[in-house]
């Protein structure tokens, strides 16, 4: 209940504090989402990867194809949609990364994201190919709220999503299964030797992450009314990847942290100085990896149980 407090207190400082931002609040609870699912896979259950933009575009082209192409509007439906088709992109991913061990993974999964990114792109006929994918019109939410122009109702809408979505990875992460991937990450021929289904567990690993990153993309179709090839660009998989690192891996408020700090930082930066924000940031990463290896979440924690000894 205090977790849930606590991103409850924060959204709704963020709501009257910044309401002309709305929309960028919104893109970085999408954003958030396909960071804790990477956590799951690679903070929890050790596997590496950098094309995890995959099953985050594939839950924003779900529901924005069922919007635009079949004129599902629901967003609830949508939402649903998005998770689906996350989770069915993650566990087919996942039989072609699993094959891999270390660097022959990262190889895959960066394979497995250009795959898509080069899928989407041939498809415009359902995809928009490079013009991205428009025409998405959301109805209003239980046909009340609508989705207008200042971001509220989805913003609204994502905060409720993100609360629902980190409340069940708790219980998934500290439930035995999730115990068993930590296990796997440890030590992966322990757990097999102990007669443990260590690849079947991956995979469903990998199913639950795609589906809390389809709701991601989903959001993010929802909320923009676009869909475009960034959403599975490599690009946005090391973003993502970063993001964990600077806010701590193993850990489901590293993961909300290290999106908001570097998503606002990246924001505000390149809005500062458009020309060398990119150094700028790489500055910041640097003096993160260097001075707080377990990331900023890690940290912190460390400093407070010292204060309390």
């Amino acid at each position: 209940m205090i977790a849930v407090l606590v991103i409850a207190a924060v959204a709704t400082l963020f709501f009257f504090l910044f309401p002309q931002s709305l929309a960028l609040l919104t893109r970085i609870v999408a954003i958030m989402l396909l960071v804790l699912s990477l956590d799951l896979v690679t903070g929890y259950a050790g596997v590496a990867t950098l094309g995890h933009a995959a099953v985050f575009g594939a839950g924003a082209y779900a529901a924005g194809i069922a919007a635009a192409k079949f004129g599902i509007t629901d967003p609830l439906l949508m939402l649903v949609i998005g998770a689906l088709a996350g989770s069915i992109a993650g566990t087919v991913s996942s039989l072609v990364i699993l094959r891999g061990q270390g660097l022959s993974q990262l190889v895959l999964s960066i394979a497995v994201v250009q795959l898509a990114h080069e899928a989407a792109n041939k498809l415009s006929a359902w995809t928009g190919g490079s013009d991205g994918l428009s025409g998405i019109a959301p109805s209003p939410l239980f046909g009340l709220f609508r989705f207008d122009l200042w971001g509220r109702t989805a913003y609204v809408l994502a905060v409720v999503l993100l609360i629902a979505t980190f409340l069940v990875l708790r219980m998934v992460v500290r439930s035995p299964f999730g115990m068993l991937c930590r296990g796997i990450r440890q030590d992966k021929v322990r757990v097999r030797s102990m007669g443990a289904p260590v690849y079947a567990s991956l995979v469903r690993m990998y199913a639950i992450a795609g589906a809390v990153a389809g709701l991601g993309g989903a959001l993010s179709a929802i909320s923009t009314k676009v869909v475009g090839l960034d959403s599975l660009s490599f690009t946005l998989s090391a973003e993502a990847m970063v993001m964990l690192v600077l806010g701590g891996t193993g850990n489901l408020f590293g993961a909300m942290v290290g999106t908001i700090v570097f998503v606002w930082f990246e924001d505000r930066v390149s809005s500062i100085n458009p020309f060398h924000w990119l150094t700028i940031v790489g500055a910041l990463l640097v003096a993160v990896v260097l001075f707080a290896p377990k990331g900023l979440t890690g940290t912190l924690q460390d400093w407070w149980r010292r204060a309390r000894k």
